[in-house]
């Protein structure tokens, strides 16, 4: 039986939305959108100049813009517009690795740095529409490069600092980049990063980066191209603190952030200014309840769609404080987040359910050994977190006292699509509640037609709201067959889903192949194209598997060259080139040896028996009419590693 927890008097008492607010807005933004649409823009967004349409296109060719003819600067609507008033107010608080230093960034200091970096730029020759790579650690200075990139027109796009050089460079390359902002070396835990030697192999045969500025972060040795490298202290602090904005059409491109893809190359998932940063800033305000006395806690990396929308741009648009954490939950103790939270009086926390499995691994007490009393909102984000997993977050962290907000969406959305808002007054375990005002949902089987309450089906969303992703860098068919072509009028999720008899959704996993690893998507093509790089590997496949930390875990099927014998040594090479060659979040859980793959008779990999055999549902294997040999399904069954 599905349990149900009212949203906490103490909380509602003060919360912007009521029962009959969310009503109402949801009402407006169902019977007249664009209308809607108008006054979120007006009342979240200051403009240099008006829009001539609110909405122009549809799903049919995917060629939407919002906002068309209006001009904006997303720097200034982060920080300039706040400086009358809130000045002095702080912009971040920046835990380090260490917990031994902490840096407290006003918005008229973020102002400075911002305007500082967005010269340094300029001189060396970035200019509007030019994209720039951030391949950084979990420091200030990577969000005043987003922001001084957004000062002046750039483009920028963040590369994930858990990365490897082959990684970096096939997306420095697809978005042909002028300039590269990276660090010495980046700290996650126990573990120093190479950041700049990462980058330095990733550019080793490219021509597009004219620049790479390096900020010192760690202070060890690293080499250096004298004419292409430039210390960012050397070149920043010499800069004025002064920079006019750039201002820009609305459909100007803001980023690029690179999703994995199911069919090789990642997509450059391509945002644009004034739609996305609307929905991120009404999103951050109405579903995190924000007040002006909050002290505010997005865990994620901004090498994330999660960092961008909810650590930088939404947060920064609504004059938040937030704090900014280079660290891991576990490091130098599982009581690290909860020390982070009493330290500076954290009042809301949003964090992936991966996290807090770990945390929750490691048992209560260091939890409870903290105070957590400023604490009134959880969120969650990643992944679907289980309802044991949400009850212990709202009964062992928020003390009973707290109200959650369970939140699904994706890179492409933007920000939060679907969530409990508060003003539904209750919270249901494992539920992503209702979706936003604006955003028209539906379940429905493989042919289009929606399916019954209860029934499971693939999620998609009906029509446009702002904070959609525009196009796929440089190849808008790419993002016409990926999204828009399965259902004729919707936006396809690739996820799969259910309605209750309440309304509230239920995200059951990934449909095709793509993998959800402690909250980060990762393409199987792009493992499986990385794994037969391996000289000892002739053909691979890989799927999901449910993984008690992480979500999802990757479970490899490996058919080695004819000269290999499979043994633990070589399973830990084929990890480490993995490692190597994309990245440690790829690696695969297991490794199980295979003779041969199921294949169709045209040799396409069936990936949807090897799900069901990893998963032990194999009773039902669906139509194997198409197997080209029924016996390497027998042989990968006896074989299963458990």
């Amino acid at each position: 039986m599905t349990s149900h927890y009212p949203v906490p008097q103490s909380f509602l008492s003060n919360a912007f939305l009521d029962k009959q607010r969310y009503e109402t807005l949801y009402q407006q933004a169902t019977l007249s959108p664009e209308t809607f649409w108008a006054e979120q823009a007006e009342q979240f967004i200051d403009w240099q100049t008006p829009w001539e349409s609110v909405l122009q296109g549809d799903f049919s060719d995917g060629r939407i813009k919002w906002f068309s003819g209006a001009t904006l600067n997303v720097s200034y609507n982060c920080i300039d517009r706040h400086l009358p008033q809130h000045a002095n107010r702080t912009a971040f608080i920046w835990e380090n690795n260490e917990g031994d230093t902490c840096k407290t960034i006003s918005y008229q200091d973020l102002h400075d740095h911002v305007c500082r970096l967005a010269n340094a730029l300029t001189s060396l020759g970035v200019a509007k529409g030019d994209r720039v790579c951030i391949y950084m650690p979990m420091i200030p200075e990577a969000a005043f490069a987003m922001l001084a990139c957004a000062r002046i027109g750039a483009v920028h796009s963040v590369i994930f600092g858990g990365f490897s050089p082959a990684a970096i460079a096939s997306r420095i390359d697809d978005a042909n980049a002028k300039c590269v902002i990276t660090a010495d070396y980046g700290l996650r835990g126990s573990k120093t990063i190479p950041l700049k030697h990462n980058v330095d192999k990733a550019l080793a045969d490219n021509d597009c980066v004219e620049s790479v500025l390096v900020v010192k972060h760690v202070g060890q040795d690293i080499q250096w191209q004298q004419q292409r490298d430039h210390w960012y202290h050397e070149l920043v602090d010499a800069q004025a603190s002064d920079c006019e904005p750039t201002w820009v059409e609305a459909n100007h491109p803001l980023f690029i952030l690179y999703t994995s893809g199911s069919t090789g190359t990642p997509k450059g998932i391509s945002h644009r200014t004034g739609g996305y940063l609307l929905y991120a800033t009404m999103t951050h305000h109405y579903v995190f309840d924000y007040h002006p006395d909050d002290i505010y806690w997005c865990g994620a990396d901004v090498g994330w769609i999660t960092g961008h929308s909810y650590l930088v741009y939404g947060p920064l648009a609504n004059c938040a404080t937030s704090v900014m954490f280079e660290g891991t939950p576990t490091y130098p103790t599982p009581a690290r987040y909860w020390q982070v939270i009493d330290k500076h009086k954290v009042t809301i926390f949003y964090t992936a359910p991966t996290a807090l499995r770990a945390l929750r691994r490691e048992g209560d007490d260091y939890v409870t050994q903290s105070d957590r009393s400023s604490l009134r909102l959880l969120g969650s984000v990643g992944e679907p977190i289980n309802p044991d997993t949400w009850e212990w977050y709202q009964r062992v962290v928020g003390g009973n006292r707290c109200a959650i907000v369970d939140t699904w969406w994706q890179t492409e959305t933007g920000g939060i699509i679907l969530s409990p808002l508060l003003g539904q007054l209750e919270m249901t375990p494992g539920s992503v509640g209702k979706p936003l005002f604006g955003v028209a949902i539906d379940v429905v089987t493989p042919e289009g037609k929606p399916v019954a309450t209860n029934e499971t089906g693939l999620l998609v969303l009906k029509n446009p709201w702002p904070g959609l992703a525009q196009t796929v860098h440089g190849n808008h068919q790419r993002f016409i067959e990926t999204y828009l072509t399965s259902f004729p009028g919707c936006y396809e999720t690739g996820d799969e889903a259910l309605c209750d008899e309440a309304g509230n959704y239920w995200i059951i996993g990934r449909v095709a192949d793509e993998l959800n690893v402690a909250g980060h998507r990762i393409g199987t093509a792009e493992v499986e194209n990385s794994l037969v790089q391996h000289p000892g590997v002739a053909e691979a496949a890989v799927v999901g598997f449910p993984h008690e930390i992480k979500g999802q875990g990757i479970y490899a099927f490996i058919t080695l060259q004819a000269n290999q014998q499979g043994s633990e040594t070589l399973k830990q090479s084929i990890k480490q080139h993995i490692a190597d060659h994309l990245s440690p979040i790829a690696k695969p859980d297991v490794i199980q040896w295979a003779n041969a793959l199921p294949k169709t008779r045209s040799g396409k990999i069936m990936r949807r028996i090897l799900r069901k055999i990893v998963t032990g549902n194999t009773d039902d294997l669906g139509d194997i009419s198409t197997l080209a040999d029924e016996s390497v399904v027998a042989q990968l069954k006896a074989d299963i590693i458990k």
